[in-house]
């Protein structure tokens, strides 16, 4: 157990050794006094159409950029050198959901992801990690009406929405081109995200000021800290084929370590970018043992999703998810997002989402423990940012939500329950 927690530490501190290394290399060897950042990224970009990378191997429209595009490269004997990369946030956030269920707690969400890249005559190679903080709150999270999923404690979380572990990712990938438009390519991991629905919320442009989870994120993208992960597949420029093997199981509440990777699940996604502003993808997986709380069912994830990006600050996705518990039942969840800069100030957001939830009451002697409901949310918040320098932006906003469920549950959540946040948000590499 401690061996791995020594690599897990050994390979992380290495990465950020190498990424303060290669971007104090690559500033110094440029000449500050005739570009601007804003103009390396954009000249960088110029006739490049490849989709956005998202969490994992997902894809996003390439209109959507975004800190992604935060690198630089420069030519020297036939192949490039490193681009380095680092975005990340800091999100301080209150919350006040109503009801006899409902709660109100101040807490700090985080994320800092370092990656590096460079391509070669014959292809691409990338290190990526990624950690958060979010250990530090309790295991209870925070409050999150209606949502559901891993447990504290021993017991199912429910009305809350858990912290996500400090490894969130360690990962590598090599791309080997094949043709002047395909690869093949390789990613894994010890910890990492397989072919399985959607980019993760928090890598999503439609939800990038958003301070709560979607009550249907383990429906979609729940997968996204994975302990073992391999992914092979095929890219080209509006294609992308993959097949992924994996542990299935949810994170467990040791949340600052690594747990034991396996590979005892599968999942198949195909991804299609038909122009700059449009990513496409369906996907499907058979997890075993997926939750703690339900170690004797294995459950078959299918989705579905759109995502669109223009040059003009606006994301939108929608997005299907049937999660199959085999031998039981099937639960269906909707979700749609967007967010749209209006200028450089001024940002609204708002999500959208619907899902057949059988976890609200886990209590096996409670007389609803087999029912299942359908709960409807929807949210609309507002982000004003104040740019501090090229790389770092600060974002002061809010958001409101209201619910519509059954007349049964009105015992338990009141007539009309209701949610809202206040946050501050420090964003890096934006």
């Amino acid at each position: 157990m401690q061996v791995k927690y020594l690599f897990a530490g050994a390979f992380t501190l290495a990465t950020w050794l190498f990424f303060a290394q290669a971007e104090a290399q690559d500033h110094s060897q440029m000449d500050h006094s005739k570009m601007n950042h804003g103009q390396m990224a954009e000249d960088e970009n110029q006739g490049n159409e490849m989709p956005t990378n998202g969490s994992g191997t997902a894809r996003l429209p390439s209109a959507e950029g975004g800190g992604h595009s935060q690198h630089h490269a420069d030519e020297e004997y036939g192949t490039k050198k490193w681009k380095v990369m680092a975005h990340g946030f800091i999100n301080g956030v209150y919350t006040n959901q109503t009801g006899p269920r409902g709660d109100d707690k101040a807490y700090v969400q985080s994320m800092l992801m370092l990656m590096a890249n460079k391509e070669i005559n014959w292809g691409k190679v990338q290190f990526r990690s990624m950690n958060s903080l979010e250990p530090l709150m309790s295991n209870r999270g925070y409050p999150n009406l209606f949502a559901t999923g891993e447990t504290a404690g021993g017991e199912p979380l429910v009305d809350r929405q858990h912290p996500h572990d400090f490894f969130m990712e360690l990962s590598a990938r090599v791309d080997v081109n094949i043709t002047d438009n395909a690869a093949l390519f390789l990613y894994g991991g010890p910890v990492g995200e397989p072919a399985l629905g959607p980019s993760v919320f928090m890598h999503r442009g439609s939800s990038k000021y958003n301070p709560e989870a979607p009550i249907t994120h383990h429906w979609f993208d729940s997968t996204h800290i994975t302990y073992g992960v391999i992914t092979t597949g095929i890219a080209t420029q509006k294609l992308q084929l993959e097949a992924s093997a994996f542990r299935g199981r949810e994170p467990d509440e040791e949340r600052w370590g690594i747990e034991t990777p396996k590979l005892d699940s599968w999942s198949v996604r195909a991804t299609f970018n038909p122009t700059s502003n449009w990513a496409m993808q369906i996907s499907t997986g058979r997890l075993k043992s997926a939750e703690a709380a339900h170690p004797e069912d294995d459950e078959q994830r299918t989705t579905a999703s759109i995502n669109y990006a223009n040059e003009n600050g606006l994301s939108a996705m929608a997005a299907f998810s049937n999660k199959d518990i085999i031998g039981e039942e099937n639960y269906t969840a909707w979700l749609g997002e967007v967010n749209w800069d209006v200028n450089e100030r001024h940002s609204i957001f708002g999500r959208l989402e619907n899902v057949r939830n059988g976890e609200l009451f886990p209590d096996h002697h409670d007389p609803y423990h087999d029912e299942n409901f359908r709960i409807s949310k929807f949210q609309a918040g507002y982000a004003y940012r104040l740019p501090i320098t090229g790389r770092l932006d600060l974002a002061l906003g809010g958001s409101l939500s209201a619910f519509i469920k059954p007349k049964i549950l009105d015992a338990f959540y009141g007539n009309n329950p209701m949610g809202y946040n206040l946050f501050i948000r420090l964003d890096l590499g934006k």
